[in-house]
């Protein structure tokens, strides 16, 4: 990292008008487009501190506390990689150990985990309908702690990926196509394709695909959804990403044809979830504990799946790409035919040739949340930042 590089970034940062301060991260789209550029511009300080040796660690304690009610790996990974990049201790939320498995409200567990933290990642992707509303309920509960005087600070709330939006991610995959293309301004034009792809399981959540449409319709890119008949996202998503696109000067369209998708696209993002309507009655089902039914709709789903292997990013949908060179994105782990399934969502012939920027693809998202602690935590984050680079501690002594 050059030092020009690291005063424009600095400068960059310190032109932008956000108002993050003592809030939460939930959704993309409740923030403005600064707010989301400042995301990005402190991920990209922050990697390239790590990669020159720097010191980054702005807090002296503290915990950061880590809530994961659906399995993870590069997420839960990054989380505990941004506390440990700033300085923080990470403690990890595990309900069956704790008294929420005995009753114990959301607003006690909230206040009793934030008397020292400075941050609580929540993922919560299961339940169409309740992930980002539990997420507002521990946000409004550590309101009341803070206000009552309970809380000597009020934690920020990061999601980790609820059933409405994954923010770390999407924002990781732009800051990827940022540094790809070399600027936000030049993604202006290049179409993206979000699409269903095939896969041997039913209940992936919609809110990777969601996230990819409501956040890059924002940057002026050509955004197409693809997916077969029935596969729908949750409807008012179509007009949120609608609505960016105009604001932007891009554009947003639905198809159900992967092919049309893929013609002249410049990125494509073959990913599966599961039909809106099918997540609806999961999520029912569940709740409700009625297992025989439940099993009853994911063969009816897994059936439905197989109907459309044809879903799968081949050689030859990725030869109608622009040029034949689009670039292929993931947010991992991808179903990939021939080895980790026997058909999914990708030929292993495509991931093999994109499996490297696929990694630094996910790479990013560590950068991206310890960026979202940062803009939270701090009223001047790039007072903050000028003082790292200024004191000059290597991170690791050679």
């Amino acid at each position: 990292m050059s030092r020009e590089e690291t005063r424009v970034l600095l400068e960059r940062l310190e032109k932008l008008e956000t108002k993050t301060h003592n809030k939460d991260f939930l959704l993309t789209w409740k923030h403005s487009r600064d707010e989301l550029e400042a995301v990005l511009t402190t991920a990209e300080l922050l990697e390239n501190l790590w990669r020159a040796n720097v010191d980054a660690r702005v807090f002296r304690g503290g915990l950061a506390v880590s809530l994961f009610r659906d399995k993870s790996t590069r997420t839960r990974f990054s989380f505990a990689s941004a506390t440990s990049l700033l300085g923080m201790s990470l403690m990890d939320l595990d309900e069956t150990k704790s008294q929420v498995a005995h009753g114990e409200t959301v607003r006690e567990t909230a206040n009793m985990i934030s008397f020292l933290t400075e941050v609580i990642g929540i993922r919560d992707d299961m339940f169409l309908g309740e992930g980002h509303t539990y997420m507002a309920e521990v946000a409004e509960a550590v309101d009341w702690g803070f206000e009552q005087g309970v809380l000597p600070q009020r934690p920020a709330i990061i999601n980790l990926q609820c059933d409405q939006d994954h923010p770390t991610q999407s924002l990781c995959d732009l800051l990827h196509l940022k540094l790809t293309y070399g600027s936000l301004e030049a993604l202006r034009g290049k179409k993206i394709a979000m699409t269903w792809a095939y896969s041997p399981s039913y209940g992936k959540p919609l809110s990777v695909a969601q996230g990819i449409m409501n956040l890059m319709s924002r940057f002026g890119m050509e955004v197409v959804l693809a997916h077969p008949e029935g596969y729908d996202v949750i409807p008012e998503h179509l007009d949120i990403a609608g609505g960016f696109a105009r604001e932007s000067g891009g554009s947003f369209k639905v198809v159900n044809d992967m092919a049309e998708a893929f013609r002249d696209a410049d990125i494509v993002y073959p990913k599966s979830w599961a039909p809106y309507t099918v997540m609806e009655e999961r999520t029912r089902l569940l709740r409700g504990g009625e297992a025989k039914k439940l099993d009853e709709l994911e063969k009816r789903a897994l059936a439905n799946n197989a109907t459309h292997k044809d879903w799968e990013c081949t050689e030859k949908l990725m030869q109608l790409t622009k040029g034949g060179k689009g670039l292929y994105m993931h947010c991992l782990p991808a179903d990939i035919t021939d080895v980790s399934c026997p058909a999914g969502e990708v030929a292993k012939s495509v991931f093999e040739r994109y499996r490297q920027p696929t990694y630094h693809e996910a790479e990013h998202k560590l950068y991206v949340i310890a960026a979202m602690m940062m803009l939270t935590r701090f009223a001047k984050p790039f007072e903050v930042l000028k003082q790292v680079v200024e004191r000059k501690l290597p991170r690791r002594w050679e």
